[in-house]
């Protein structure tokens, strides 16, 4: 492999943690009176949380307040918190296991870059608190993906420029972030039919084939 680098999203990459985000907000829209199903859900991938309460507003018929948003964006995150303190090391699959063990083993730097404010919560409660080199999430950035911040800044952490980095991404705007700050990426997941992708994976264990 020709980079020194790896930076993964989490969510649907390393782990899968939609099905809590899902009954989180459908939590919180049926409180609200507010539609809510799996096609919105799906435009919620890889945004940030206050992003993604504005898209579910948008069915709304009332206005909120800044402070309101504030509320029901705390309110959603405490529900989906009581949730994953149900994940442990069994939602990370043999798979991804294996394979992040492999690529460690070839003497390449792993890094987390993620838009969620809850990684170091996931990363524990999987087993991987302390895998990473570096981990780049929601509670050191401002701007959230496509723009290509959280990446940037992992890259920086390992002391790395974008180009020598790969990014492995399963969601659109998150090959978008990437090809914005210059890196290289691998589209897994709902991201596939991104053309701007350098490569696409089918599984999360042929990046060893990269």
């Amino acid at each position: 492999m020709k980079y020194k680098a790896i930076i993964f999203d989490l969510d649907g990459v390393i782990c899968h943690t939609d099905q809590y985000h899902y009954q989180a907000w459908k939590a919180l829209t049926e409180r609200l009176h507010i539609p809510f199903d799996e096609t919105i859900n799906n435009r919620l991938r890889g945004v940030s949380r206050m992003q993604s309460l504005n898209i579910i507003l948008e069915k709304s018929k009332k206005q909120y307040t800044a402070l309101e948003k504030e509320a029901f964006a705390e309110g959603k995150n405490k529900i989906y918190r009581n949730l994953l303190a149900g994940m442990t090391p069994d939602d990370l699959s043999d798979e991804v296991r294996k394979t992040l063990k492999a690529l460690k083993s070839k003497g390449l730097k792993l890094a987390i870059g993620s838009s969620s404010k809850n990684t170091p919560i996931i990363l524990h409660q999987i087993g991987l608190g302390d895998f990473f080199d570096a981990v780049s999430d929601g509670n050191n950035i401002t701007n959230s993906k496509p723009d290509p911040e959280v990446f940037l800044k992992a890259s920086a952490m390992l002391k790395l420029a974008p180009q020598e980095c790969l990014v492995v991404e399963d969601a659109v705007v998150g090959i978008e972030a990437a090809s914005r700050g210059g890196f290289f990426s691998a589209a897994i997941g709902d991201a596939q039919t991104c053309k701007s992708a350098t490569y696409v994976l089918h599984h999360f264990g042929d990046l060893l084939n990269i």
